[in-house]
């Protein structure tokens, strides 16, 4: 009798939980981001004024083995759904979805992303593909790396576009007045930037490695960095096929380090012609506040720790310890 009046209770707790919050048919934008439990996302949409229990979602959710269905993104939904109403419009998938892109990335790497995460079919994922290419033609470098939030039918211009207001947001005062009395351009600074980018692992090593590339230029030698070398080679082997590259960062030979590109570091000096890579904040900061130093050369051992030097000498005994 007693789990006949438990069952009961629960019964209609159910049922008055689970009603929609008004009788008003109006819509509201909500955002789920990513990594968020079923927990969380219950106490969102309680908060939103869109359910009227957690636990009644909760429940709901893993009653019905609907736990998975519910993505990270962005939905339209409505406080006179049903909680499984709501369910079955998680479930079916956000209206956004969330794109993350890594510092460090080409624009060639950046488009495979985006094709990827916004779950893309052909022919659509072609012609974004292309358009993309052709509208960041020359804006390598400035597309900002960061999570966004995108429709699955988002144009390319209007994701180079969003990618680039963000690169001019993350440029504050602070740096403009800097690469305003600086005797380098933006362009040169967010080469140098995309350079670290590739060279470093840390945000500590970061201004330091700036300075030392800083130095090398400064003394007329060349800046010797592998990932300048890594954009040549990859530049010449995927121009055909860039859609199915093996590789766009290739660990450099000996006999890639003679390849005649104004991108080879090691075979002419000062800073390439452009970027080769899509910076990140602490990059750009490094390279826009580098530290000055004595050292000149840095090699990371197999363990990621970086070792600096002042002379070559230095530098031949670091590599001799670290890495033979």
């Amino acid at each position: 009798m007693f789990f006949l009046f438990f069952a009961l209770g629960i019964f209609l707790w159910w049922k008055d939980a689970s009603k929609p919050v008004t009788s008003v048919a109006s819509e509201v934008r909500f955002v789920i981001p990513r990594g968020r439990s079923v927990s969380q996302v219950a106490t969102s949409l309680h908060k939103e004024g869109l359910i009227r229990s957690p636990l009644a979602f909760k429940f709901y959710v893993q009653l019905t083995g609907k736990t998975k269905n519910v993505q990270a993104g962005e939905f339209q939904l409505s406080a006179h759904f049903s909680v499984p109403e709501i369910v079955t419009e998680l479930s079916k998938g956000p209206l956004e979805l969330w794109v993350t892109i890594p510092e460090g990335l080409r624009r060639e790497e950046i488009v495979g992303r985006f094709v990827e995460k916004l779950e893309m079919k052909e022919p659509f994922a072609s012609q974004f593909r292309q358009e993309f290419l052709s509208t960041t033609d020359r804006k390598e470098g400035f597309l900002f790396p960061d999570t966004y939030l995108f429709p699955r039918d988002a144009s390319a211009s209007a994701v180079v576009k969003v990618m680039t207001q963000t690169f001019d947001k993350k440029v504050d005062g602070d740096m403009e007045k800097a690469i305003a009395e600086s005797v380098y351009s933006l362009e040169e600074i967010v080469t140098l930037a995309s350079i670290v980018e590739r060279e470093t692992k840390t945000d500590g090593e970061r201004p330091i490695v700036a300075g030392i590339l800083l130095n090398r230029i400064s003394i007329g030698m060349g800046l010797q960095a592998d990932a300048t070398v890594q954009y040549a080679v990859a530049n010449e082997n995927c121009k055909l096929d860039v859609q199915n590259c093996s590789s766009w960062w290739p660990v450099p030979t000996l006999d890639d380090l003679q390849i005649d590109s104004p991108f080879n570091t090691y075979k002419y000096s000062g800073l390439p012609p452009a970027p080769i890579a899509n910076p990140g904040e602490s990059s750009l900061k490094a390279a826009v506040f580098p530290e000055e130093t004595e050292y000149l050369y840095y090699i990371h051992d197999p363990e990621g720790t970086i070792h600096y030097a002042k002379t070559l000498s230095e530098h031949n005994a670091n590599v001799s310890k670290y890495l033979r």
